[in-house]
């Protein structure tokens, strides 16, 4: 049977893609991921990374990392139920529930499957999940593998949100989990969680929240977007691919009994290889930095060079989305202008990617800069002057 008309649609589909601009290319790091990096044979800046606290090259977590393979292997070559369980991973569940101040806490391979296997174990039928329109595409996933009814609001609007849970309670739904980014990765927004809650107390709901853009540097110690608000929640999704080190890998936090149903029933814990020990052992060390006084020395560094990019990109005439997260959007709307933009700013020794559809609505392309408390003021203003020329030359400001 002739199969050459599927692989022609992928073809047109592919060079549909390009004719928009929407082509979203791979540039080969030649170097440890940090504030400066080596990409064709040349040092750049790098300000698109999720290395917020700039821990992801650093000697100490690479050496723990390094230690944790030399004691216990590549990987287990197992899940975690059959013989996948190590006592590295023990130590990092509890490392990361009692850093958070949850009970308990469970593993996964990447955030992804964490948002992918919290709902449906815990949600059937009955129940309402509440939504934000903006979430993470892994919580979209992961609502749609759920039975539960779905609820979905405007984008931290509380009038929304109430009006839709309104509507859970009046259609019956026996238990209700509203669901956020604690922080929007392609925005740079934090959820109102304070607001949240007073919601979510009034209807007698849940609260999810995605912390993976806040979890090692939002809020005291770095705990998250709930700390930063002075709240509780009931459970935090998280990675160990971003603040903490860099690697990869994800966790639930929440009660020890919910923990012990995931355990149970969570198909991608069930389902997948233990999380590598090189990786427990470099986010362990990660943790421990983030809490402690050096992880407050980094929070602060992070903060002000936030606060500088913003100010100086906002001077020379950007538009910018607001807020004070490290995540500083740069508004272009054009599909193939952000990417032109893009490959100029790499021209000029700074690496940064353009962002378009589906990965953004249609017309909202930008280029999202991501500061790291490992950037210094010197490594910001040389940013700030390759945006300006480039910004200049492309009659963006």
């Amino acid at each position: 049977m002739q199969t050459t008309g599927f692989h022609d649609r992928v073809a047109a589909e592919l060079s549909d893609i390009d004719a928009q601009g929407l082509t979203k290319p791979e540039r080969v790091i030649e170097s440890r991921q940090g504030p400066v990096i080596q990409v064709g044979g040349r040092k750049v800046l790098n300000f698109c990374a999720n290395n917020y606290l700039g821990l992801a090259g650093d000697e100490r977590v690479v050496a723990a990392g390094n230690n944790a393979a030399e004691l216990r292997g590549a990987g287990t070559a197992s899940v975690r139920f059959i013989c996948g369980t190590l006592d590295i991973h023990k130590q990092l569940e509890r490392a990361i529930a009692d850093y958070l101040g949850f009970e308990d806490s469970i593993l996964f391979a990447a955030a992804f499957d964490a948002n992918g296997g919290l709902f449906e174990p815990l949600f059937g039928a009955e129940d309402a999940i509440v939504s934000d329109s903006l979430n993470h595409a892994s919580i979209i996933d992961g609502v749609r593998l759920c039975k539960a009814r779905r609820y979905r609001f405007a984008n931290s609007d509380m009038a929304d949100l109430e009006a839709q849970l309104k509507q859970a309670r009046a259609d019956g739904a026996r238990d209700i989990v509203i669901a956020t980014d604690g922080a929007f990765s392609m925005d740079g927004y934090i959820a109102k969680l304070d607001e949240i809650r007073a919601l979510a107390d009034r209807y007698g709901a849940l609260i999810m929240v995605d912390d993976c853009h806040a979890t090692g540097f939002l809020g005291p110690q770095g705990r998250g977007s709930y700390a930063h608000h002075g709240v509780k929640v009931d459970f935090v999704t998280g990675t160990f691919g971003k603040a903490l080190g860099g690697a990869m890998g994800g966790f639930i936090c929440a009660t020890s009994a919910v923990v012990q149903l995931l355990k149970q029933r969570a198909r991608p814990y069930l389902f997948s290889n233990a999380l590598a020990p090189s990786v427990c052992g470099a986010s362990l060390e990660a943790i421990r930095i983030a809490q402690g006084e050096e992880g407050d020395t980094l929070r602060d560094q992070l903060t002000a060079n936030a606060a500088r990019f913003r100010g100086a990109m906002a001077a020379a005439g950007f538009d910018l989305l607001p807020g004070q997260h490290p995540i500083v959007p740069v508004m272009l709307g054009d599909a193939k202008l952000a990417q032109t933009m893009a490959a100029r700013m790499l021209e000029l020794g700074v690496y940064v990617i353009g962002f378009s559809f589906p990965v953004v609505p249609r017309g909202a392309a930008r280029i999202r800069t991501q500061m790291s408390a490992a950037h210094t003021f010197d490594h910001i203003d040389q940013a700030v002057a390759a945006f300006t020329t480039a910004g200049r030359e492309l009659g963006v400001i």
